[in-house]
C-alpha cells in the first residue's frame, strides 16, 4: 500500500478525471467507441489524469484514447490482487499506468472510484454506471453526461428530476471535447474557491507552465 500511495503521489497536483461507463458495449450504439477514445484523447492533451475502473468498454475506450496522447491512465480494480483481476475478474491491465486493487468487489470500488477523482464524465453504461453517478451526485463532485446513441443520459435525467436534491454542477453535452473542457473549468473553479478560502496558493490551471 505504501507503494501504491508513493506513486499516487505523483499525480496529486493534476486533476483527475473519472470515466464511466458500461463494461459490455452491445447496446451503446455505433459512436461509442469513437466517442470514449475522443474523452481519453482530450483529457490527456488538457494534461489531467484518466481514472477508471480498471475495466473494459466504456471506460477502455477512453483509456486507449489518454494513452494515444500520452496521458496518464488510474485503474481502480475490484479485485485484491492481479490474479483475481485476470481471472476472476476478466479485467485488462494494459494501457493502465497505475492499477489499485480495492479487493472490495464493483460496488466498493466505486465508492473508491469516485471518491478519487475531481469530476465524473458518464458514457454509456448499465446499473454499475448508475451506480457510480449517484455516489458523485451525492457527494456533488461536478458531473458530465455524455449524450449519444444510447438512454443513459436519458434515465439519468430522470433520476435527477425525481431525486429533490440539488446539484448544480451537471452538465449535459453530445461533445466529447467540450465537455471534458467544462469539467475542467468546474473542477478548476472549485479549487480556486477553496484555496481562496484556506489562503492557500492558487492552484496551477490546465495549460499553466507550473503544472507538472
Amino acid at each position: 500500500m505504501d507503494e501504491v500511495l508513493k506513486e499516487a503521489k505523483k499525480y496529486t497536483s493534476k486533476i483527475r478525471i473519472c470515466v464511466s461507463g458500461a463494461a459490455e458495449t452491445g447496446h451503446c450504439g455505433v459512436d461509442a467507441y469513437n466517442n470514449g477514445k475522443d474523452v481519453g484523447r482530450t483529457i490527456a492533451k488538457r494534461g489531467a489524469v484518466l481514472v477508471t475502473g480498471a475495466t473494459t468498454g466504456f471506460p477502455f475506450f477512453a483509456t486507449l484514447g489518454t494513452k494515444e496522447k500520452g496521458g496518464v491512465s488510474i485503474g481502480f480494480s475490484p479485485a485484491s490482487t492481479v490474479e483475481e483481476h485476470i481471472n476472476r475478474y476478466k479485467l485488462p491491465t494494459e494501457c493502465l499506468d497505475l492499477i489499485v486493487y480495492t479487493g472490495f468487489g464493483f460496488s466498493g470500488r466505486n465508492l473508491l472510484l469516485t471518491r478519487s477523482s475531481d469530476a465524473v464524465i458518464v458514457g454509456c453504461g448499465r446499473i454499475g454506471t448508475i451506480n457510480e453517478f449517484t455516489i458523485a451526485y451525492e457527494d456533488r463532485k461536478p458531473i458530465g453526461i455524455l449524450e449519444g446513441s444510447w438512454k443513459t443520459d436519458e434515465i439519468i435525467k430522470s433520476i435527477i428530476d425525481n431525486s429533490h436534491r440539488e446539484n448544480h454542477k451537471i452538465i449535459f453535452d453530445s461533445n466529447p471535447v467540450r465537455l471534458v473542457d467544462k469539467m475542467i473549468e468546474l473542477v478548476q473553479k472549485d479549487k480556486d474557491e477553496m484555496n481562496l478560502a484556506y489562503g492557500n496558493p492558487r492552484t496551477p490551471h490546465i495549460g499553466d507552465d507550473r503544472i507538472l
